[in-house]
C-alpha cells in the first residue's frame, strides 16, 4: 500500500452517533486526519475534542478552513440536506449519515451541486463493507450458493407506545422534525438493508409496494405512562413498508420494514439460490459477536448447515469492552465511519467511492418510490442506477494499519 497524503476531515454534529465515527477516524488510518468537530450544543463538540485529542471549533471554522478537504455530516437527519449543501458549496467533498436527505428532491439537489462542482459525497451505512457482508459477498461471487435467485429482508422493530413505558416512542415527535415524512424507521433503517443487497446484487431496477403512515389517531397505551390516554401528536410518518424490488441482475426481493410491531427488534437477510442459501445477520452490524453467516447447501439427498469464518476484516470488535467516554455510545464497537477512509483513497487515487453519490441516491429514491406505488397503485422504474460497490480485497485483519490496505483498490 503506497502511501498518501492523509485528507483533513471536520466532523460536524457532535451527537450520539459521532462517537463510532471518531473512534474509528482516529484509530490508525493513515489515509484520513481529523482536525476538529462542531456542534450546535458547544458541550458536545467540547467533550468529544477533549476524548478524540481534537479541535472544538464551530461549523463555520470547519467549512472555512482551507486545509479541511472532507466534512464528515453527523447532524440530525433533517439536516442532512441543509449541511451537506453548506459543505459543498465551501467545495468540500461530503460524507454523511444515513440517509442523504430526508427527502428525494433535497438528496438530488446535492448530487447535482457535487457532480457541477467536481466533488464527492457519499452516505452511510457502510456496514456492508464489514466482515460479514463482505464475505457473503464472495460465497455469492465464487458461486456457493448457485444461481442467486430471491432476497429477503426484514427490519422490525418494537417501538409501540406500550411496550416503551414512559417513553416516546422513536418514530414519533420528539422534536420539531422527528416523525415527518422522511424521518422515520423507512429512511432510518432501510438503508441498512437496501445497501447489503445493492453490494451484492447491484442496482435494483423495478419497486412497488405499500407504506403505511402514522394518522395520529392511537393514545398512549401503557397505564404506567404519564401521557396515559392521551392522543399521540399526528405527524405523518411512514411506520410500516413492504417493499417489492427487481434487481438489474435478475435477483427479487422483498423489503419489510416497520416500527410499530409487538415483538422486540427481529432483523433478518436470506438469500436463496439455486445450490444454497444464505441466512445473514443483522445489516446494522458489521459482523461477528453473534453477527455470523451461515450457509445450507445440499449434501446428499439432504442438506447441512454450517457458521462460515469470515474472509474480510472489518468484524466488530468486543462489545462489552466500555466505550472511552465512559458511558453508553451507541454502536460503539462498530467500524462505522471506514467508507470515509474509502472515500479518502478515493480521492487521491482518483477512483471511484464505494460508498458513492450514486449508490446513496439509489437508496433514498428506493424508500420514495416504495411510498409513492402506496399511493398510485403503479410499479416504478428507477432513474439512479449504481454500479456495484467493488469487492473488498479479502484476507486482512487485525489493526487498522493492515485492514486498511483492503481499501486501497
Amino acid at each position: 500500500m503506497a502511501g498518501i497524503k492523509p485528507i483533513k476531515i471536520g466532523l460536524v454534529g457532535s451527537g450520539a452517533i459521532s462517537y463510532t465515527y471518531l473512534n474509528t477516524l482516529t484509530s490508525g488510518f493513515s489515509a484520513v486526519e481529523v482536525v476538529g468537530c462542531s456542534d450546535l450544543i458547544p458541550e458536545r463538540s467540547k467533550a468529544r475534542a477533549e476524548l478524540f485529542g481534537i479541535r472544538q471549533m464551530t461549523t463555520e471554522e470547519i467549512m472555512a478552513d482551507k486545509e479541511i478537504e472532507l466534512v464528515v455530516n453527523t447532524t440530525q437527519l433533517w439536516n442532512h440536506n441543509k449541511v451537506s449543501k453548506m459543505a459543498l458549496e465551501a467545495g468540500k467533498h461530503v460524507y454523511s449519515e444515513k440517509a442523504m436527505g430526508h427527502e428525494y428532491e433535497g438528496a438530488k439537489e446535492n448530487y447535482e451541486l457535487a457532480k457541477k462542482k467536481g466533488l464527492l459525497i457519499g452516505c452511510a451505512p457502510d456496514c456492508y463493507m464489514g466482515s460479514a457482508w463482505q464475505t457473503a459477498r464472495k460465497l455469492i461471487d465464487d458461486g456457493f450458493i448457485g444461481i442467486p435467485l430471491v432476497c429477503y429482508s426484514m427490519c422490525m422493530r418494537g417501538y409501540s407506545s406500550h411496550e416503551r413505558g414512559g417513553a416516546l416512542p422513536p418514530g414519533f415527535v420528539r422534536d420539531p422534525m422527528m416523525g415527518k415524512r422522511g424521518t422515520t424507521v423507512t429512511y432510518d433503517m432501510g438503508g441498512y438493508y437496501l445497501n447489503v443487497l445493492v453490494n451484492m446484487f447491484g442496482a435494483v431496477k423495478r419497486v412497488s409496494g405499500f407504506s403505511q403512515v402514522f394518522t395520529g389517531d392511537r393514545e398512549y397505551r401503557n397505564t404506567k405512562n404519564d401521557k396515559y390516554g392521551e392522543i399521540i401528536a399526528k405527524e405523518g410518518g411512514e411506520n410500516l413498508m413492504l417493499g417489492s424490488m427487481e434487481f438489474e441482475s435478475g435477483v427479487y426481493g422483498a423489503l419489510v420494514l416497520c416500527s410499530e410491531a409487538f415483538s422486540p427488534e427481529l432483523p433478518r437477510v436470506d438469500i436463496y439460490g439455486t445450490e444454497g442459501h444464505l441466512m445473514l445477520p443483522d445489516p446494522n452490524n458489521f459482523g461477528g459477536w453473534g453477527n455470523d453467516v451461515i450457509i445450507l447447501r445440499r449434501k446428499g439427498s439432504g442438506r447441512e448447515s454450517f457458521k462460515v469464518p469470515f474472509t474480510h476484516g472489518f468484524g466488530d470488535t468486543d462489545p462489552s469492552i466500555t466505550p472511552k467516554s465512559g458511558k453508553g455510545e451507541p454502536c460503539h464497537n462498530s467500524w462505522r465511519g471506514v467508507a470515509v477512509v474509502d472515500m479518502a483513497y478515493a480521492i487521491r487515487r482518483g477512483r471511484p467511492a464505494r460508498s458513492s453519490a450514486e449508490l446513496a441516491l439509489h437508496i433514498v429514491e428506493i424508500i420514495d418510490a416504495i411510498d409513492k406505488s402506496n399511493v398510485d397503485n403503479q410499479v416504478h422504474t428507477l432513474n439512479s442506477r449504481p454500479a456495484k460497490p467493488a469487492a473488498l480485497k479479502p484476507g486482512y485483519y487485525g489493526a487498522p494499519s493492515v485492514m486498511e490496505a483492503s481499501l486501497d483498490t
